[in-house]
């Protein structure tokens, strides 16, 4: 697995990652909202509510847990993943989870884009709290 990643400006931060597997078996285990809490960091539980809504509880700074509504807003097989957490407009999180066959046989590179509300100032906030941006992707 490598992973690489660049800032996209202030409202938007983007990873990429290689994983030694085809693309089927990447998507299928990203897809299952379950597989996530395994390997993102802070979130410690989702529980499906629908089959396009889930509720994700987070682990916080200094112990403080919060939890997020958060929604599939597009699926393309083996493609794309798109979320956004139920919030106001102006207030939601994005991410753009987009899959593709590496250059290797057997290979997949999964690229994430993460969109912030806010732009520098929210980034500066989490960062406050101990929460940096680029890290979370």
């Amino acid at each position: 697995m490598r992973l690489t990643s660049s800032p996209r400006g202030a409202n938007a931060i983007e990873a990429r990652v290689i994983i030694n597997r085809p693309i089927e078996d990447v998507f299928s285990f990203y897809r299952d909202v379950n597989n996530l809490p395994r390997f993102l960091g802070d979130v410690l539980t989702i529980e499906q509510l629908d089959p396009a809504t889930s509720r994700w509880t987070i682990q916080g700074p200094l112990g403080i847990r919060a939890n997020w509504t958060v929604k599939v807003t597009d699926m393309r097989t083996d493609e794309l993943i798109r979320y956004e957490t139920v919030a106001p407009p102006g207030f939601a999180t994005h991410w753009e989870i987009y899959f593709a066959k590496g250059t290797v046989a057997g290979e997949t590179e999964v690229r994430e884009v993460l969109k912030m509300p806010f732009g520098m100032l929210g980034r500066a906030a989490l960062a406050v709290i101990g929460k940096f941006p680029a890290e979370e992707v």
